[in-house]
């Protein structure tokens, strides 16, 4: 487990929450827990991808070094993002088609791959609903 710093800002019906250290992983919503709850599921999304990818993670840059990049009317925040160490391995699954095709249209549209997508629906269910 790692905790990033993010930086929400937003007003009224438009939220969004954007991580320093995890280039292109941002979340918004039309309030601001909506925002914090989209931002933690792309940010688990995020490392997923960029696990599978063999991608390096940066770690988390201190609470002083984000401060200083804080403007007027954002608040800093820390959230915790579950951070794999053990290896992959295959899973064979089996589902719907239609729920299938639902799945990879949506991890498309954020730039995952299936497996990814998955792996971080899954987290976001375990660590966000109990």
């Amino acid at each position: 487990m790692a905790v990033y710093p993010a930086i929400l800002d937003g007003s009224g019906d438009v939220w969004g929450v954007r991580f320093p250290d995890l280039p292109g992983c941002y979340g918004g919503g039309p309030t601001a827990e909506a925002a914090i709850r989209d931002a933690t599921s792309a940010a688990v999304e995020w490392v997923a991808s960029s696990q599978q990818h063999g991608d390096e993670i940066s770690k988390p840059s201190s609470v002083e070094e984000v401060a200083s990049h804080v403007g007027a009317g954002e608040t800093l925040m820390l959230i915790p993002v579950l951070i794999d160490g053990g290896r992959q391995v295959r899973a064979n699954i089996s589902m719907d088609s239609g729920l299938l095709k639902l799945i990879d249209e949506a991890a498309e549209r954020r730039g995952v791959t299936r497996s990814a997508f998955l792996a971080g629906a899954a987290k976001d269910k375990i660590f966000n609903e109990g």
